[in-house]
């Protein structure tokens, strides 16, 4: 069970001192069976005027922070350890039902899961349905578990990852088509397919623990990451990172879920004044294991991402 340390910090810059509105803070990972929070401190530059904490409809934890000064910089950075426990060959104990694709999920469970199997993008000429059902037999059925192993690796086998500074999600239509992408498109697409076929999909965002001894291990860390998770009956929400074939949840370190990603923006505000004011921003996310006394292990930084506010 490693303790994994991660360290974000986001900074936006000015021509001239702004004012500014309200920002929501999604930084903060869920306590869970697999990753338990032992530590997490937000500092913020200038001082906000109020800083309050909520769950959002999801359960996920949000800082909401308003300002009364002007300034040329706005700095965010938080600091988390917590205790990851990593499933190295994730087995899923499934349903007797739900082993073998197709399956169906029960009438209670049904109501709480219908907008997470509802397709969220056209597909006016059916290529993402024909994506997906490309991964299942001529006939018969096929393990579940292995439908979805493979749609996640094909992705990570036959796509490239591009990392995208632009605002929003790619149309699954234009990544299945390209086959380029970021990581959050790579979830949207395979969201996209697995909801085609009848399953339960929501969308992840959180952190990516990338050794710095290995760096040929995964694409994606210095900045944020996006998977999915899967509702499969008897095992729960399943991860699945399709940009680095990643099943299970090692080296996954969840934040915040929820169905539609414009519902996960780790940092969401505004400010006043010119368009031109804008310098832009400039996020880095560091995730480094610690040793039982603390000291770095193996640091994961990856380049600076500076994504459009």
């Amino acid at each position: 069970m490693p303790i994994l340390s991660v360290r974000h910090r986001t900074v936006y810059r000015y021509r001239r001192p702004v004012a500014f509105g309200e920002h929501r803070i999604m930084f903060r990972p869920r306590d869970s069976y697999d990753q338990r929070l032992i530590a997490a401190t937000l500092d913020i530059a200038p001082e906000p005027a109020s800083l309050r904490w909520l769950f959002d409809v999801f359960g996920n934890c949000v800082a909401v922070t308003t300002f009364d000064t002007r300034a040329e910089t706005l700095t965010f950075a938080c600091g988390i350890t917590l205790d990851h426990t990593p499933e190295h060959a994730p087995v899923f104990p499934l349903a007797p039902h739900a082993t073998h694709y197709p399956f169906g999920y029960g009438a209670e469970d049904m109501p709480d899961l219908a907008r997470s199997i509802e397709r969220q993008w056209p597909d006016p000429h059916h290529e993402v349905d024909a994506w997906a059902r490309s991964f299942l037999p001529p006939q018969g059925r096929i393990p579940t578990q292995e439908l979805l192993a493979a749609m996640t690796r094909s992705v990570r086998a036959n796509f490239t990852y591009l990392a995208r500074s632009e605002k929003g999600v790619q149309d699954p239509l234009t990544t299945l088509r390209t086959k380029l992408g970021s990581c959050r498109d790579f979830a949207v697409l395979m969201m996209e397919g697995v909801r085609a076929l009848g399953m339960a999909a929501r969308f992840v965002s959180g952190y990516l623990y990338n050794p710095r001894n290995d760096r040929a291990r995964h694409v994606g860390g210095g900045s944020t990451h996006a998977w999915l998770q899967v509702y499969l009956p008897g095992a729960g929400w399943v991860e699945f990172d399709p940009t680095n074939g990643i099943v299970g949840n090692r080296d996954l370190i969840r934040v915040a879920v929820t169905r539609d990603p414009a519902q996960a923006v780790p940092l969401h505000g505004s400010f006043f004044g010119l368009g031109s004011d804008d310098l832009g921003m400039r996020v880095d996310v560091d995730v480094v294991e610690l040793t039982a006394d603390g000291v770095t292990a193996h640091s994961a930084q990856g380049p600076p991402t500076p994504p459009v506010r």
